[in-house]
Order: C-alpha cells, then structure tokens, then sequence
C-alpha cells in the first residue's frame, strides 16, 4: 500500500487505541472505515468525526474496501475474527495489529490466513490509564515507542509499510524485534510494572491514602487503573516469561531488603547510583 495515496483503512475494535489510530489517520487525510460490537463506540466515532463508516457487523463491504486493515482486538478475539472473516478481504493487502503478546498468536494467523493477505505484526507502545474509543487520543503516539514484529513468512515490503505507519502515526522511534524477543521485553516493561501497579494498590487497604500521597506513589501506580478483562487475557499469555520476570523482582527486592535490615549504606548507595545511571538513558 502506497501512504503517499490517501487510502481506505479498516480498523477492527474501536477502543481506546483503534480510536487513536482512527484519529490520526483521519487527521491525515485517510479513509477510516470501522468494526465494532459496541454500537456505542461506533456512534461515538462517527459523531465526532474520527471515521467516515463504520458497523457493528463485519459487514463484508467495509472489509472488502479497504486497503489495509488494522486490528484492536483482545487476542483470542483476533484470531476468531481471521478464521471467520478473512474471506472479504482484497487480495495482496498487508493487515497489523495493535497486540501486547506476539508468539501466541502471530504464528496461529499466519498459519490460516491467505497466502495472498499478508499479516505483519506490531505494538504501539503509548497508552492511556482509561478505556474507551470516547477517551482516544492521537497525541499519546508522539514520543512514544513503535515495535514491528515480523517472522521469516513475512516480506520486506510488508516490513517496511509498517515501519511507514508507524513513522506517520508520529512515533519517535521504530524498534524491529522477533515475536520471542518482543514477548520476553514486554514481559519486563510492560506486565511486570502493571503487576508491580496493582500488587502497590492492593497490598495494604490505608484510608484516605490519596490525601497523604506525593507525586511518586501516584507515578508508581498511574497503571493501576487498569482493564482487567484485556490485562488478565496478556498476563495469563505469556504466563512463563511474565513469572521468570517477577521472581528476577522478588529476588532483587530481597536483595534490598537484606542491605537494608543490615543497614549496608554503601550497598544501598550503590544499588541507588546504578538506578540513576540506568535511568538517565530516558532522559536523551
């Protein structure tokens, strides 16, 4: 698909994130055509202007027309949605995805789909604490992270016009990684903090605990507002890697721990200066 011809996208699940890429392409100029159960969120965006159509059917002409299509959907949904509809699609049209977890389904869909429908997987990695295609915003794009997720079925072309949308999304930077790699990162940057969120939040019931907090403990647990239906499907997908992460947490908040029971202040000053000088590669 040429990105320099305005062109007819489909996006499949109209939430918070199929709702930002909506936006942003309709910002540039694209058809965006939309398929959504929730007859809300499609009246929603038409509305307000962030699709030209839209139905809560697969309506088989939407899918026909486009000339690429992009899926918000959970997992387990996206790969249903493929065996049952894939057969509307144009020939020769590359389709991504927006989804968190990669080896558990990327293979699964290129193993059914068409050889003459090319899927090619990606991450946007921007988000918001809400849901919703009412909260979408193509503003969390800019500065954020875009990850192409190819295996060897997929082609350079197709590698490519990913990495073409997500420079015009307005990504800051594009990272290319298989789906083993993705899933082993997402695991430690991703599902292992919103895990950290969630267990802060839980683990001691205070009251009125928002009127004694500063800025660090609402930082630290921002993600704590979170979709349980969406998080508990990636969390229980890429069950193995997520564990091996958080017993790698368990073990190093041990370790500090016993540093500070034995009151070893170089240990704590060390284990400090190393943080600081991790976390200064996000400030460049």
């Amino acid at each position: 698909m040429d990105w320099i011809n305005k062109k007819t996208v489909l996006i499949v699940g109209l939430g918070l994130m199929g709702g930002s890429y909506a936006m942003a392409l309709k910002r540039l100029g694209y058809t965006v055509h939309a398929l959504d159960v929730n007859e809300e969120s499609i009246n929603y965006a038409l509305k307000n202007g962030l699709i030209d159509k839209g139905s809560v059917d697969p309506d088989k002409n939407l899918i026909a027309s486009a000339d690429a299509v992009i899926f918000a959907l959970y997992p387990k949904t996206f790969v249903n949605w493929i065996t049952d509809n894939q057969k509307y699609l144009k020939p020769g049209i590359f389709i991504t995805d927006v989804t968190g977890v990669k080896q558990c389904i990327v293979y699964d869909i290129q193993k059914i789909l068409r050889e003459d429908v090319e899927f090619i997987a990606s991450h946007p990695m921007a988000g918001r604490e809400v849901s919703g295609v009412q909260n979408s915003n193509d503003m969390i794009f800019r500065d954020a992270n875009y990850i192409v997720v190819p295996t060897e079925k997929n082609t350079g072309q197709a590698i490519e016009w990913c990495k073409m949308l997500g420079r015009i999304l307005g990504f800051k930077r594009i990272s290319v990684l298989s789906p083993k790699e993705h899933d082993r990162m997402i695991g430690y940057v991703s599902q292992l903090t919103h895990c950290i969120a969630v267990s802060l939040m839980t683990a001691i019931d205070l009251e009125h605990v928002e009127d004694y907090t500063g800025d660090s403990f609402r930082d630290l647990t921002r993600i704590a507002r979170i979709n349980e239906n969406m998080w508990s499907e990636l969390f229980l997908m890429n069950k193995e890697t997520l564990i091996d992460e958080m017993d790698k947490f368990i073990d190093e908040m041990k370790n500090m721990k016993e540093l500070i029971a034995n009151e070893d202040v170089e240990g704590l000053k060390e284990k400090m200066r190393l943080s600081t000088k991790r976390r200064m590669r996000f400030d460049k």
